[in-house]
């Protein structure tokens, strides 16, 4: 664990801190690229627009994997190029579809793949449940001996910790099979801290939001096409594309809300396969 992490603002150990979470962007290295008909880049630059309109302050940016869709060096520098509009620092973690030799060529000289984030008096971790060409999740060796340090090396400060695949039944039967292979080997770790506050993840394409042993579980929509909540098969819902704020108190407190574009229409195109 580095002794000295990034600084990403200028706030007071009381201060409270508003975090924005985009996912699931899904972009190609072509901007007129779409995903089951809808165009990825127009429907991310609608979120953008609305995050613009209605948080006049972020102080970080999460980017909670499958920001690519087809793992082009060109859709990473998309992403990039349009989440800098909101002046915010960002960071990033893979999803089943990013390649990450393409993510870190985009991300380089910047600390936009720093694992490990304290803002205010929270620490971010960002954990990296891809598993190279495969849909679900898992977490390595590796990943779990950082959880594990950068929870112990946390001092006082409360703990979100975020990744890509839902490490719990979200109540579609179809997504059963690709969320996060291990949760046992995650939870085996986490219950072991109690300044863990929130667990935040991609994958699901929806809202989720539950408690388990008083920490919260929190899954956003995506930016671009929607999953049908409690489907029994591959479903495309209606809702439109948005994000989740979260804003994070000194004293452990979270308050979260989900926010949707407003004036999207699309055509599903079902014979696009493997989302």
């Amino acid at each position: 664990m580095p002794s000295s992490l990034p600084v990403v603002a200028d706030l007071a150990s009381d201060a409270s801190v508003l975090l924005v979470q985009l996912t699931d962007s899904h972009l190609f290295a072509n901007a007129d690229g779409k995903l089951l008909g809808m165009n990825t880049h127009d429907s991310l630059q609608r979120v953008i627009e609305r995050i613009l309109d209605e948080q006049p302050q972020v102080d970080l940016i999460l980017a909670s994997g499958d920001l690519s869709q087809d793992g082009s060096l060109q859709s990473y520098q998309r992403f990039r190029q349009l989440h800098e509009q909101i002046p915010a620092p960002a960071r990033w973690f893979a999803g089943n579809h990013d390649e990450l030799p393409a993510m870190q060529a985009a991300c380089a000289g910047s600390d936009l793949l720093q694992p490990v984030t304290d803002l205010g008096n929270w620490r971010i971790i960002l954990l990296d449940t891809s598993i190279p060409g495969a849909v679900p999740g898992h977490l390595s060796a590796a990943q779990l001996a950082l959880l594990s340090t950068a929870l112990s090396d946390a001092g006082e400060r409360h703990v979100l910790v975020t990744f890509h695949h839902h490490p719990v039944s979200i109540g579609c039967r179809w997504m059963e099979p690709i969320g996060l292979r291990n949760p046992d080997a995650l939870f085996a770790v986490l219950d072991g801290f109690p300044q863990v506050r929130a667990l935040l993840w991609g994958h699901i394409h929806q809202e989720f939001d539950q408690l388990r042993n008083g920490v919260r579980l929190l899954a956003s929509p995506s930016t671009c096409v929607q999953f049908a909540p409690g489907s029994e098969e591959f479903q495309v819902d209606q809702e439109a594309p948005g994000y989740r704020w979260l804003r994070l108190y000194a004293d452990g407190r979270l308050e979260t809300a989900v926010s949707r574009v407003v004036g999207i229409r699309f055509e599903v195109d079902y014979s696009i396969k493997g989302y």
